[in-house]
């Protein structure tokens, strides 16, 4: 494929990654193009807080404190968090 390019990581990386994408009955690409498309960047990571922000202005008749988007966003972690089998 012509859009194709190459990463360099060290041989233990790619051993690791070869095991988890055998494990997952997928390949190494496949492995990490999911990787990538399931973490935002920070650019959008800033616009969907936008669009939220946006929307909850929208449906409350105002916008949300700076605490209560940092109550939010503590909430969020947590919840993050209780969902990583490593945070365990």
């Amino acid at each position: 494929m012509a859009d194709e390019t190459s990463i360099k990581v060290s041989a233990a990386t790619r051993d690791r990654l070869a095991v988890l994408a055998a494990e997952g009955k997928t390949t190494i690409r496949q492995l990490v193009e999911e990787l990538t498309d399931g973490r935002p960047t920070q650019s959008e990571y800033e616009e969907r807080a936008s669009q939220a922000r946006a929307e909850l202005a929208s449906l409350l008749g105002t916008t949300p404190s700076a605490e209560a988007e940092k109550k939010a966003r503590a909430l969020l972690e947590r919840l993050g968090a209780s969902q990583d089998p490593a945070a365990a």
